[in-house]
C-alpha cells in the first residue's frame, strides 16, 4: 500500500440571497451631493430662464448651502425680460420665477405693465398654454408686487373657457383644434384653474369648482400602479408629438392637484393610499441623472409635503439585513418624503412571518420602542422564533387623532426583511471509500471551523469522500444557493470545489486526490 501525507485546510463559503428592504427611503444627502453636479451650470451659466428656475428651486427645496454664483448675470436678464415688450407670456412666466428666488428689484412700474399685457393676453387667449403661462404670470406678479393691484374680471367666464377643453376621463386637450387628450394637460389646466381661483376679483361659481373636483377624481380612476403599491400617471397615447413620460405627466399632475387643494375650500378628500402611492413611485426612482427628471422628481415630492389635503409619510429602514449573531436590533423611522420629522405616532408589527411559512407568523401586535434621540421606533428584542433566512414583517401606523386628516399613511406596508448568523458546520468527516459500493475503510472527524491538519493513508485506487451539516444559530438545517469547498495542499496549491448536499449533508467523491498536487 503506497502512503502519502497531505495536509490540507478545509474553508466552507456559504452564499444566500440578500436583497435590500422593500421600502422606499425618504430624500436623502444622496441628493444633495447629487444635486450639485447635475445642476452644475455649462461653462459657468445656464441655457435658459427655465433652467436656471429648476435648479436654483431644486437646490432651495434641498436646502442645499452652496448654490451656483449666477445671481448678477441672471437678474439682469430677468430684469431685460420683464421690461421687454417682445416678451412672450412664456418668457415673463419664466422670468417671474426666476425673480421670485432672486429677489431682483424690479420696480413697480415694470410690474404694472407686465400686469396689464397679462390681462390682455388673457382676454384673448385660446389654448391651455396661452391660459397657462399668463395667469400663472399674473399669480406670479400679485405675489412679488404687493402695490400692484392683480384682480381678474369675468373669472367665471375664464374659468368656463378652461373648462371645455376638459374630456370626460378627466385629462385635457390643449386646444379646441387638437381632439388629442392628454394627461400631463390636465396637470397644466389643474394648476392654471387654481390660478384663477386665486387672482379672480370675485368667489368662483361653486358649481365650477365641484366640477372640477370631479375631474380630478376621475383622472385618478386611470392611474396606473406597480406591484409594490407605487401610483403615477402616464399618457395613454404614446406616439403623441406632445407625449411626455410618466415622470413628468405624474408630476404635472401633482403640481396641479395640489395647487386647486390650496385655493378651494374642503381640500378635494383624495385617497390616502393613492397619495402615498405617488410619494413612493417617486421615492422609488432613486437619484435621477438628469436635470429635468431631477426637478420634477423633488418639485413633486415638496407639492406633495406641502399639499393641505394630506402629506403622506415614509416608513423606511435603515437597514433591511440585520445580523442574528451581532443581536441586531430592527429599527423603523418614518419621516415625511423630504426627511422632516414625523408627528408624534405608535408603529406596530402587525404580523411578522418566515417567507417560506406564511401561515406561521413569528410575531404579532407588537408595538415599537420610540427613541426621541435617535428618532426610530425601535423593537427591544427579536422573537427567539427568527432563524437566519428571509422574512416578511407588515407595520402599521397609527396617529393622533389631531394628525389623521393631516397626514396619509397608506394603511400597512410590508417590508422584505434577512437575517443572518454565523453559521456552523457540524458532523464533519472525511473518509477513505475502497470501491464504487462506498465501502469505508478510514473514517476521521474534522473541525471546519478552523484550520485542521490531517494524516491520510490511501492507495491510487481508493478514493475520498468529505461530508459536513450546516446549521443555523438555533441548530437548525442551512442550506445555502452553494456551498465552496478549498483543500490547500502543504505546497500551498489550492483547489475549489462545489459541494453539493444530499438531505441535510453535504458531500463531496474525491477522485485520485493525490494526482491533483
Amino acid at each position: 500500500m503506497a502512503r502519502n501525507l497531505l495536509g490540507f485546510l478545509v474553508l466552507i463559503l456559504t452564499v444566500s440571497a440578500i436583497g435590500d428592504a422593500a421600502t422606499v427611503r425618504p430624500i436623502s444627502d444622496a441628493h444633495r451631493s447629487a444635486a450639485l453636479e447635475v445642476f452644475d451650470p455649462v461653462g459657468g451659466s445656464y441655457a435658459s430662464l427655465e433652467e436656471i428656475y429648476e435648479a436654483l428651486k431644486t437646490l432651495k427645496t434641498l436646502k442645499v448651502g452652496k448654490r451656483p454664483d449666477i445671481r448678477e448675470g441672471t437678474c439682469k436678464t430677468v430684469k431685460e425680460t420683464l421690461a421687454s415688450s417682445s416678451s412672450t407670456a412664456k418668457d415673463l412666466h419664466d422670468a417671474l420665477r426666476v425673480n421670485g428666488l432672486l429677489k431682483c428689484e424690479a420696480n413697480s412700474d415694470v410690474f404694472e405693465a407686465i400686469k396689464s399685457r397679462l390681462v390682455a393676453e388673457v382676454k384673448k387667449a385660446s389654448s391651455l398654454l396661452d391660459f397657462h403661462y399668463s395667469i400663472g404670470s399674473l399669480v406670479l406678479v400679485k405675489a412679488q408686487a404687493s402695490d400692484v393691484e392683480v384682480a381678474l374680471e369675468d373669472a367665471d367666464g375664464i374659468f368656463h373657457s378652461i373648462k371645455v377643453l376638459s374630456q370626460s376621463d378627466g385629462r385635457w386637450r390643449y386646444s379646441s383644434n387638437n381632439p388629442e387628450s392628454s394627461t400631463y394637460a390636465a396637470g397644466l389646466a389643474f394648476e392654471t384653474l387654481a390660478g384663477v381661483v386665486s387672482i379672480a376679483s370675485s368667489e368662483i361659481d361653486q358649481s365650477l369648482i365641484s366640477k372640477l373636483k370631479n375631474d380630478i377624481l376621475k383622472l385618478f380612476d386611470s392611474i396606473e400602479k406597480y406591484d409594490d403599491g407605487s401610483f403615477y400617471f402616464d399618457e395613454k397615447s404614446v406616439g403623441s408629438a406632445a407625449y411626455q413620460g410618466p415622470l413628468s405627466t405624474t408630476s404635472s399632475v401633482i403640481r396641479g392637484l395640489t395647487a386647486f387643494s390650496t385655493v378651494v375650500s374642503g381640500g378635494l378628500n383624495l385617497p390616502n393610499n393613492k397619495i402615498q402611492g405617488l410619494a413612493r413611485y417617486l421615492l422609488g426612482i432613486g437619484v435621477p441623472g438628469d436635470a429635468k427628471d431631477f426637478f420634477n422628481q423633488i418639485d413633486s415630492l415638496a407639492s406633495l409635503e406641502n399639499n393641505r389635503d394630506s402629506v403622506p409619510l415614509i416608513l423606511s429602514l435603515p437597514s433591511g439585513v440585520l445580523s442574528l449573531t451581532a443581536k441586531d436590533k430592527l429599527k423603523v423611522e418614518v419621516s415625511t418624503v423630504l426627511g422632516s420629522p414625523a408627528p408624534p405616532l405608535t408603529v406596530k408589527i402587525v404580523k411578522g412571518y418566515s417567507s417560506s411559512s406564511k401561515d406561521a407568523s413569528v410575531i404579532e401586535n407588537q408595538d415599537l420602542t420610540f427613541d426621541p434621540e435617535s428618532g426610530f421606533h425601535i423593537l427591544d428584542s427579536l422573537p427567539k422564533s427568527v432563524d437566519v433566512g428571509s422574512y416578511v414583517f407588515v407595520f402599521e401606523i397609527s396617529l393622533e387623532e389631531q394628525a389623521q386628516t393631516i397626514y396619509a399613511t397608506g394603511g400597512r406596508t410590508k417590508v422584505q426583511l434577512y437575517f443572518t448568523g454565523a453559521i456552523n458546520v457540524d458532523g464533519a468527516e472525511i473518509a477513505t471509500l475502497d470501491n464504487d459500493l462506498g465501502d469505508v475503510g478510514a473514517r476521521h472527524t474534522l473541525n471546519l471551523a478552523e484550520e485542521s491538519g490531517v494524516s491520510l493513508s490511501a492507495n491510487h485506487l481508493q478514493k475520498l469522500r468529505l461530508s459536513f451539516q450546516l446549521t443555523t444559530p438555533l441548530g437548525n438545517a442551512f442550506l445555502p444557493h452553494q456551498a465552496f469547498l478549498i483543500l490547500r495542499h502543504e505546497t500551498k496549491v489550492e483547489h475549489i470545489y462545489v459541494v453539493n448536499s444530499s438531505g441535510k449533508r453535504f458531500e463531496i467523491l474525491l477522485v485520485s486526490i493525490f494526482a491533483l498536487f
